[in-house]
C-alpha cells in the first residue's frame, strides 16, 4: 500500500471534493498513514464551520481574514485548491507571499491550461511548488454535507506535472490520492483539456441545454410530468453547480466550442438520415454507438480493443 504522511495539509473550499478528500486521508489510512492536521479554509465563516461540526477538518480558516489564512499556511506541508477554476490565480496571487519553500500547492480543477497559467502568473519562479491535479469523481449534491471518506475509490485522478516540479513532489501528490483509492495518471495539461472537453464538459453541457430547451417549450409542465428514466439518466449532472460549470466552459473554452462542432456535424447527420428516412444509417450509429458504450463498461473504464488509446 501507499504510504502518505503529512503534519499539516490546507484546504480551500471544503465541500464535496475537498471535504471528501479530507474525510479520506483521516478515515482511509491504515496503521502506516499518519495524518497530521487539516485546516479548511471557506469563502464565510459559517461555511468552514460546518466542516468543523461534522468532524471534516481540525481547524478553519474565514478567507476574509488575512491573519487566520496566514496562520492557517504557517507550517503547511500541503495546500489544496478545491474551489471554482475561476478562483485559482486570486486565490495563489493570495497565498503566494504566505508559503513555505517547501509547501506542495495542487489544485482539483476541471480545467489544466487555465490552472497552469493562472500559477505563473501568480507564482512567478515559485511555480515549482504547484502540481496541477484534477479528481475525475463528483456527486449531484454538493457541500460537505455530501462529502464521503469513499468518493475517490476506483476513480480517476489526473495529474499534469509542469516541467519545473520536483520529482519528489509530484510523487507526494500522487501518493495523497492514491491513498484515498484513486487510480492515478499523468498528461499534459493541453492533453487533459482536450480529454475532458469530450468525455465531461461537453456531456455537461448537452445536459444542461435540454432541460432548458424543455423549459422554454409552451408545453414544458406537461413534457416534465412525463419525463421518465430516459430523461433523468440524461439530465441528472444538469443538477451539478452552475457556478462551477459556468467556469469550466469558459476556462476550456476553445476545445469545448471544437467538440460542439463535431457533435453539431453528428446531428446534422443524423437530422438528415431521420429526414430521409434511411434507417439503415440510424440503426449503423446506433449499433456502434451501443457497442462501444457495451465495451467502455465492461472494462470499467480501461478500454481496451479497438477503444484503446492509440
Amino acid at each position: 500500500m501507499t504510504t502518505f504522511t503529512f503534519d499539516k495539509l490546507v484546504i480551500f473550499g471544503v465541500g464535496l471534493i475537498g471535504g471528501s478528500l479530507a474525510r479520506a486521508l483521516r478515515e482511509r489510512g491504515g496503521p502506516e498513514q499518519r495524518a497530521g492536521r487539516i485546516v479548511g479554509v471557506g469563502r464565510t465563516r459559517r461555511s468552514a464551520e460546518r466542516a468543523l461540526e461534522l468532524g471534516v477538518v481540525d481547524d478553519v480558516a474565514s478567507l476574509g481574514d488575512d491573519g487566520e489564512i496566514a496562520a492557517a499556511l504557517a507550517g503547511a506541508d500541503l495546500v489544496v485548491l478545491a474551489a471554482p477554476v475561476a478562483q485559482t490565480e486570486p486565490l495563489l496571487a493570495r497565498i503566494a507571499p504566505l508559503l513555505d519553500a517547501r509547501t506542495i500547492v495542487t489544485d482539483a480543477g476541471s480545467t489544466k491550461s487555465d490552472v497552469v497559467a493562472a500559477a505563473r502568473a501568480a507564482l512567478g519562479e515559485r511555480a515549482a511548488q504547484f502540481v496541477p491535479g484534477h479528481p475525475i469523481a463528483g456527486r449531484e449534491s454538493s457541500g460537505v454535507e455530501a462529502a464521503l471518506p469513499d468518493l475517490y475509490v476506483g476513480r480517476n485522478v489526473v495529474l499534469c506535472p509542469l516541467p519545473e516540479n520536483r520529482p519528489a513532489d509530484v510523487a507526494r501528490i500522487d501518493a495523497m490520492w492514491s491513498v484515498t483509492g484513486a487510480r492515478v495518471s499523468t498528461m499534459s495539461h493541453e492533453q487533459h483539456d482536450r480529454v475532458f472537453a469530450a468525455v465531461s464538459h461537453l456531456p455537461h453541457l448537452l445536459s444542461f441545454a435540454l432541460v432548458e430547451r424543455i423549459l422554454n417549450a409552451p408545453d414544458a409542465a406537461l413534457k416534465f410530468f412525463f419525463a421518465a428514466g430516459g430523461f433523468r439518466d440524461f439530465t441528472r449532472i444538469a443538477a451539478s453547480s452552475p457556478e462551477m460549470w459556468r467556469d469550466v466552459c469558459l476556462a476550456n473554452r476553445y476545445a469545448l466550442v471544437e467538440e460542439l462542432d463535431g457533435y453539431t456535424t453528428v446531428l446534422a447527420q443524423l437530422r438528415a438520415a431521420i429526414v430521409a428516412g434511411d434507417g439503415a444509417t440510424l440503426e449503423a450509429v446506433f449499433a456502434r454507438s451501443r457497442e462501444a458504450r457495451t465495451q467502455w463498461q465492461e472494462c470499467g473504464g480501461r478500454p481496451s480493443g479497438p477503444l484503446a488509446p492509440k
